[in-house]
């Protein structure tokens, strides 16, 4: 069984390195390494070229080959599709460039697939990098642990994930109208012909989280768009608007008519109900801070669920009227009825 690990690439000479080496440490090496660099104009690619002289050698004598693949101008989907496409291998790993893969990675993601009843999709899993307080606050506000994956609805990232090539060329690979969100259409897709994936909780890519509420508001106000562009989670994004836009009003107007106590008790309900799980995910981070550190990471876990939540409400109804104005012209929106 032949491995290929494919990744996109576009500015990222100071975080492909770090992939490139967690690939060359992997306890099973791929058969090849292919990245698309979507237009880099910094020194990714010739990090990559630097990366490709120092691959460790395989059990058959020969080095594990990096192949650059260079198309301006192409989205992630796009240069996902391209690398699958050029891959050599029948099961192909996915992974992003910035990320760094634990050393049973690779193994673990492949090793179902050599089963008598192998899967066609392989779910990795991936676990925050965090390096400061910041960082630590953001990664518990948003991103659920191992331990709240339910691995029968668990939807793969693709910065780790496997899947036969075969099933990419079932479901017509990644949405390339998509320019967020592409992997969960992919998975969806992917569900609706070849349920159920495998799970690999050995297979974890680390990831640093963003470093600064203007970066994460950019990135959830991204995500949101996308969401609206595919028509995905209506029911979260309706509870969203109507607890904002409906709720809220509605507890001011009571608490300024009937009694103020009904606005304490509202924000303590809203409070906890938005900061429990945040909270309970931190208590793993507070070991190796001090008194400041932990009050900040605490302080920070409201306003990091407040700044998510403004940025989907604003993202979302903008992907909307994107796919309003193309609900002709781009078939390929309407992928539910066509799954």
């Amino acid at each position: 069984m032949k491995v290929s690990v494919i990744s996109t690439v576009l500015n990222e000479g100071k975080a492909i390195r770090h992939l490139l080496d967690s690939l060359a440490a992997q306890s099973r090496l791929p058969d090849e390494i292919v990245i698309v660099d979507g237009g880099s104009s910094d020194g990714t690619r010739s990090a990559i070229e630097a990366a490709a002289d120092c691959m460790p050698m395989r059990s058959d004598g020969s080095v594990v080959p990096i192949r650059m693949i260079v198309e301006p101008g192409a989205n992630i989907s796009r240069g996902r599709n391209v690398a699958v496409a050029a891959a050599v291998g029948d099961v192909i790993a996915s992974t992003d460039a910035g990320v760094r893969l634990s050393p049973e990675w690779l193994s673990a993601l492949t090793a179902p697939f050599e089963t008598d009843l192998p899967p066609a999709v392989v779910s990795g899993v991936f676990e925050p990098d965090a390096h400061t307080v910041f960082e630590m606050a953001m990664s518990a506000t948003v991103l659920p642990t191992i331990d709240d994956l339910n691995p029968d609805e668990f939807l793969p990232s693709s910065r780790s994930v496997a899947f036969a090539k075969h099933a990419w060329t079932a479901v017509a690979g990644y949405p390339e109208w998509l320019d967020f969100c592409e992997d969960l259409i992919f998975d969806l897709r992917l569900r609706s012909r070849f349920a159920p994936f495998g799970f690999a909780p050995g297979a974890v890519a680390y990831f640093r989280p963003r470093g600064s509420l203007r970066s994460f508001f950019r990135q959830y106000y991204q995500y949101s768009r996308g969401d609206g562009k595919a028509d995905l989670w209506r029911k979260r994004h309706l509870i969203r608007y109507l607890s904002y836009l409906v709720a809220l009003p509605l507890l001011f107007a009571l608490g300024w008519y009937v009694s103020p106590w009904i606005w304490l008790v509202g924000f303590v309900l809203a409070f906890v109900g938005h900061t429990y799980v945040p909270y309970g995910r931190l208590c793993a981070w507070l070991g190796e801070l001090n008194w400041g550190q932990r009050l900040t990471a605490v302080l920070w876990v409201p306003v990091i669920r407040v700044v998510g939540d403004v940025a989907k409400m604003i993202g979302y109804p903008v992907g909307w009227y994107w796919r309003l104005r193309h609900w002709r012209d781009c078939p390929e929106i309407h992928w539910r009825s066509s799954r």
